[in-house]
């Protein structure tokens, strides 16, 4: 095993370009990981290869990583020369180990901006770091940076002509957020309640993904078998969370929308019907896609199933509580009413003819559903039935808390 400065300095190079050289053997690998192997037991590289998986025997480590972090420092204190593909190589050994070390990231960011390194391989390296390292921050926040060079006006003709994407832009967009959404998944399922992949999953919808409604509502069901095998992971729920306070928000937004659109109209009757009776059938169809009540029914009816089989999790519980609070505070629910009341008013010349209970009626689908009545009931059917302590405290907790704050 290697003692002296020198040994150390030949054996690093050596793990270093074999490193580089797996990569050039197989760039599909997936996975990184150490192998438990306290010392070399045999005279051969510690970078093992096996199909799409890249192991590194644990013995090389304190080798490995304080030389290659010294070596950087040196390079950044002006100490030490390092041309551009020793950068990239030390960098990427240096990530693979601890991918929380920000200058690493700096250096390569700045590799990135002057043509040197291609942003697509830092996504790659970076994927790599979190099978390993899945909650890594900077890991996170410089995948971050690098999907906004990517999506800049300027970043995407540049890497047609390099030939790494020759796809539309839009089909780029797409896949780019299909693929943050599979890593975000992988990173979530290796750690739990991993708030920082969730947190750039949300990030990712916001900038790539724009908060379109298909998007809003792919993700809703791609994340409903998710957080039914991860019952007791916040971070999963206070996602699903944010989809639907986003979709309210579009609903709120695309009224407002239409509102604007008709008082304009009314202000210039020469535009085109045709162009009017589009645009009304977009929004149409929209709405109807969404269909927010039926998704916040959808949503507390899925609390309700998880809460029957996984009795004593608390995080099911926090959910249906901000899942019906949403439902009865959101500007398009309230919007959604006012419509009723008005086609209700239509029908008849009178008041007198429309009744609340024609109002009830007409509304029955959501209000039945969504109302307090039916958690209450649910409360009362928990409590008579359930065995588990913990249940029964968050079942008394809930019951409370309708009746404090939604003022039951």
């Amino acid at each position: 095993m290697a003692e002296s400065p020198e040994e150390v300095a030949v054996l690093v190079q050596r793990v270093v370009k074999d490193i580089r050289n797996a990569f050039q053997r197989n760039p599909h690998i997936d996975e990184i990981g150490l192998i438990p192997c306290p010392e070399a037991r045999y005279n051969r590289s510690p970078i093992v290869l096996v199909e799409n998986k890249l192991g590194v025997e644990s013995w090389c480590v304190k080798f490995l990583l304080p030389y290659v972090h010294n070596k950087l420092l040196l390079y950044r204190q002006r100490k030490q020369w390092l041309n551009k593909d020793e950068l990239i190589d030390i960098t990427c050994t240096l990530l693979l180990l601890n991918p929380d070390f920000t200058t690493a990231w700096n250096v390569r960011k700045e590799l990135i901006l002057s043509g040197t390194l291609n942003p697509l391989k830092d996504l790659h390296l970076g994927k790599l770091a979190l099978t390993k390292f899945p909650k890594s921050p900077e890991t996170w926040i410089h995948r971050r940076w690098v999907l906004q060079q990517l999506i800049q006006e300027n970043s995407l003709p540049s890497l047609v002509t390099k030939g790494n994407l020759g796809a539309a832009p839009v089909e780029r967009i797409h896949r780019l957020v299909q693929e943050e959404m599979n890593i975000c998944s992988e990173a979530a399922g290796r750690y739990p309640s991993n708030y920082n992949a969730w947190s750039h999953r949300i990030w990712v919808l916001q900038h790539l993904g724009k908060l379109t409604v298909k998007v809003l509502l792919d993700e809703l069901s791609s994340t409903k078998y998710w957080v039914s095998m991860h019952v007791s992971d916040h971070s999963g729920f206070h996602y699903r969370q944010f989809l639907l306070k986003s979709l309210i928000g579009r609903t709120v937004t695309d009224n407002n929308v239409l509102v604007q659109n008709q008082m304009v109209n009314e202000q210039n009757p020469s535009l085109q019907k045709e162009e009017e009776s589009a645009v009304a059938e977009a929004a149409c169809a929209e709405e109807q896609s969404m269909d927010l009540p039926r998704r916040l029914e959808e949503e507390l009816e899925l609390c309700t199933e998880l809460i029957d089989t996984y009795p004593g999790h608390e995080t099911l519980w926090c959910h249906s509580d901000e899942t019906l609070n949403n439902s009865h505070h959101s500007p398009a629910t309230s919007h959604m009413a006012q419509a009723m009341d008005v086609d209700g008013l239509n029908e008849s010349s009178s008041k007198q003819g429309y009744t609340q209970e024609t109002k009830r009626l007409k509304r029955a689908p959501m209000q039945d559903s969504l109302g307090p009545e039916m958690e209450y009931r649910f409360i009362d059917k928990v409590l008579s039935t359930c065995r588990d302590v913990d249940q029964a405290r968050f079942a008394t907790a809930y019951r409370k808390w309708l009746l404090t704050f939604l003022g039951q």
